[in-house]
């Protein structure tokens, strides 16, 4: 459904002008809140595994309606779950964004992406999943297609990236099925709140932009961040994080959580 309080507007004309060395461009977009399900004391984490898949194949069925709106250029899929991580609403919802430009951090994302595919002709989060599958120590969970890992330079504790084994540039279901990508982020949802006891957390999904097509370079993953540090001024002013658990460390305790 449309949000009650929308970042952006579905209606109007996208318009671009000049404020001196500024840019005003009109708030032109689409911003709907998904409701998981009807049951107001379920969780991702608690729900039936089949209702976690159709809250993926809602997310993907918008992505499919919003490509075909020309004025859009990405769609942004996201989650805050908890007052702390910015829910206003108790009940488990997502939210999606669709934009009329691409956002800095997924534009610089996709062109260091390109970057990396133009000096060693292979994908770096293919090189990524091959490596950390080989390491192993930063592996949370796998299944069939899937890994669930603690990324080497980990932003917050226990933070975890979900990736398609194979190279998928875009958000879609494999084999019409989202029923792996259910299984394993019902998993890690059910390892956190078991060690870190019900945590709020944000999760975002990071896909190709809309209009680019199967590319070899880009490889589409869900950031998982639960809310257990403050960002604060050094944070701020220097881009770094400081992080008080090893990923090593975050992961083999979410290994052995008993889920």
């Amino acid at each position: 459904m449309p949000n009650k309080f929308p970042v952006l507007q579905i209606h109007g004309n996208l318009n671009r002008t000049g404020v001196g060395i500024f840019d005003l461009m009109s708030g032109i977009g689409a911003h709907e809140v998904i409701v998981e399900t009807p049951e107001h004391f379920l969780s991702l984490a608690t729900m039936p595994l089949k209702a976690v898949e159709d809250v993926l194949w809602t997310y993907y069925l918008r992505l499919m309606d919003l490509k075909k709106d020309g004025r859009f250029k990405y769609v942004m899929i996201f989650k805050n779950e908890g007052e702390v991580a910015g829910a206003s609403l108790e009940h488990t919802h997502s939210q999606l964004i669709a934009l009329p430009v691409i956002p800095k951090l997924v534009r610089e994302e996709i062109e260091s992406a390109s970057k990396y595919y133009e000096f060693k002709e292979r994908c770096i989060f293919c090189d990524l999943i091959s490596q950390e599958l080989g390491d192993s120590r930063r592996i949370i969970y796998q299944n069939d297609s899937y890994v669930a890992l603690a990324p080497y330079a980990s932003r917050s504790p226990f933070e975890t990236w979900i990736l398609p084994k194979a190279h998928e540039p875009h958000f879609y279901p494999p084999k019409e099925k989202f029923t792996g990508l259910a299984e394993i982020l019902q998993t890690v949802l059910k390892q956190m709140d078991r060690i870190l006891d019900v945590p709020p957390y944000n999760f975002l999904i990071h896909t190709s932009i809309l209009h680019d097509g199967m590319n070899e370079y880009y490889h589409w993953h869900l950031e998982l961040l639960p809310k257990l540090t403050k960002i604060a001024g050094f944070e701020w002013g220097s881009g770094f994080y400081i992080n008080p658990t090893a990923p090593e460390e975050a992961a083999r305790f979410m290994r052995e959580a008993k889920i």
